[in-house]
């Protein structure tokens, strides 16, 4: 629990994250019926890159800063660029840089009023900043939970449509083997929910360890984006990051295609990076 998002904020990985995030939930709200978004590892909402903490790292201006910096973004980007100027963010402001939208306050975002969002923060203090940041909302609530309890606990929903999203700190060791199980658990409470996991890329081996795990549990559709944004691998740094779906929404694979390139033009640093999307089962 000693892990403080507000040291990342807007970072590449915030960035990947939060992109893939906007194409899904446009993908699922072509459709009518109602959608629950929830969230199991929540944070504060929206985090202030004025702050001690987000000056004292900087990640926001190789992240958000980096990709809003220089021509136009292609189309598919609008959305999350438009959600990021909406919650403030002005990472070009050397002064004032604003604040960047953690994945609740995007969400919230986008949500339309027959859709739901759920959160889940363990850190107890984080927990009270989102109760705060959403204190009369009736579409948000805000539970002080576990990750893996919550997966259990609101699933299914009452929607039966959702899209759970799955951001670990990945301070634990077996947080990779936790997810594989999370995951293999609630899909057989809620099998045609949308998963996305966010994770990191510091080591080439135990990605492929999760893949293979995730295969022998018996995982379904999966597509998995990658995105390295050094041109070496060195295992004691973060080397960039990815992104795990499984079942995801129908041609959402095409979209994201034209996006993993962009990211690594925007975000590569050394003149180097690489992206990837492959799908490990199911397509």
């Amino acid at each position: 629990m000693n892990y403080r998002h507000i040291y990342h904020a807007g970072n590449f990985g915030d960035v990947m994250k939060h992109v893939v995030l906007t194409v899904l939930l446009k993908r699922l709200m072509l459709k009518d019926t109602p959608l629950c978004v929830l969230d199991t590892h929540a944070g504060i909402g929206k985090y202030n890159l004025a702050s001690e903490e987000a000056w004292k790292t900087g990640e926001f201006r190789s992240g958000i800063a980096a990709l809003l910096k220089g021509s136009t973004l292609p189309e598919i980007f609008e959305p999350y660029r438009a959600a990021v100027r909406q919650c403030g963010c002005r990472p070009e402001d050397v002064e004032n840089p604003g604040w960047y939208p953690g994945s609740p306050w995007i969400v919230r975002h986008f949500l339309r009023s027959n859709d739901r969002l759920v959160l889940s923060e363990l850190h107890s203090e984080d927990v009270q900043t989102l109760r705060s940041t959403f204190a009369g909302d009736r579409q948000v609530s805000v539970h002080h939970l576990d990750a893996y309890s919550a997966l259990k606990a609101f699933l299914p929903p009452r929607e039966r449509r959702a899209l759970i999203l799955i951001d670990p700190a990945f301070e634990v060791e077996n947080e990779f083997e936790l997810v594989v199980n999370g995951i293999a658990e609630a899909l057989g409470r809620f099998s045609t929910g949308v998963y996305a996991v966010w994770f990191p890329v510091k080591a080439r081996r135990p990605v492929e360890v999760f893949y293979d795990d995730c295969r022998r549990a018996g995982i379904g559709r999966m597509l998995a984006l990658e995105l390295l944004v050094y041109p070496d691998m060195q295992p004691e740094r973060l080397n960039g990051c990815g992104m795990l779906i499984v079942n995801p929404p129908w041609q959402v694979d095409d979209e994201l295609r034209s996006v993993v390139p962009v990211l690594q033009e925007r975000l590569g640093r050394e003149g180097g990076g690489a992206h990837s999307l492959l799908w490990l089962a199911g397509n």
